[in-house]
Formats: C-alpha cells, sequence, structure tokens
C-alpha cells in the first residue's frame, strides 16, 4: 500500500520561511518523479514543483520560482519543499504526489499516488 505522508506546514510571517517533507512508502520511491501541488481556498489545485528521478531535474511554477526549491533523498525516501520569501498569497494545502513515469510533470493527470495534504498559512 503506498502512502505519501506530508509534514512541516503551519503558520508563519510574511517573508518567513517554512520546510514540507513528504516521506513515501509502499513504492520504489528512486523510481518515481516527486511533485508539489497546493490549492488554496476556492481555487483550483496547482503545479508548484516536481524533480526527476534519476538526473534530478527540477521543475518549479513561476510564481515560485527562486523563492522554493524542491530536493529529495532516496535514502529516506522522502521528498522536500523549502519555501522560503513566503508570501500571503502562497497560503494552501500542500500536497504531495508520486509519477511513475518519472521524469517529472507540471500535470496532475500524469501522477500516480498523492498525500492527504499539510495546511500552510502565511500572515500578512
Amino acid at each position: 500500500q503506498v502512502q505519501l505522508v506530508e509534514s512541516g506546514g503551519g503558520l508563519v510571517q510574511a517573508g518567513g520561511s517554512l520546510r514540507l517533507s513528504c516521506a513515501a512508502s509502499g513504492l520504489t520511491f528512486s523510481s518515481y518523479a516527486m511533485g508539489w501541488f497546493r490549492q488554496a481556498p476556492g481555487k483550483e489545485r496547482e503545479f508548484v514543483a516536481a524533480i526527476s528521478w534519476r538526473t534530478y531535474s527540477t521543475y518549479y511554477a513561476d510564481s515560485v520560482k527562486g523563492r522554493f526549491r524542491i530536493s529529495r533523498d532516496n535514502a529516506k525516501n522522502t521528498v522536500y519543499l523549502e519555501m522560503n520569501s513566503l508570501k500571503p498569497e502562497d497560503t494552501a494545502v500542500y500536497y504531495c504526489a508520486a509519477d511513475n513515469n518519472g521524469f517529472g510533470s507540471t500535470r496532475e493527470a500524469r501522477y500516480d499516488y498523492w498525500g492527504q495534504g499539510t495546511q500552510v498559512t502565511v500572515s500578512s
């Protein structure tokens, strides 16, 4: 049974930082691309960042480029999202997802497994 469990969310002031973690189990983590998505209240879920399985190529939404950094530790079956210079518009539930294709994608439909999400709230 595949499980993705996010942690690290919370309340932070604008300009602050958080690091999200997503621990995976039940899959060959090193063979999966991993992604982070977010959903703000009243909005559709959107792509944030992704990292491929082999070359560790990374992809970012324009809105977070230069502020967020995705990384992975295959020995720990964990993917991270380091978020800096946070803005109130970053407030959302953040989800991690696993893509069996392995290359990383901005499209939700490409992902096979999803976590339950962790809330990030940025106060102004």
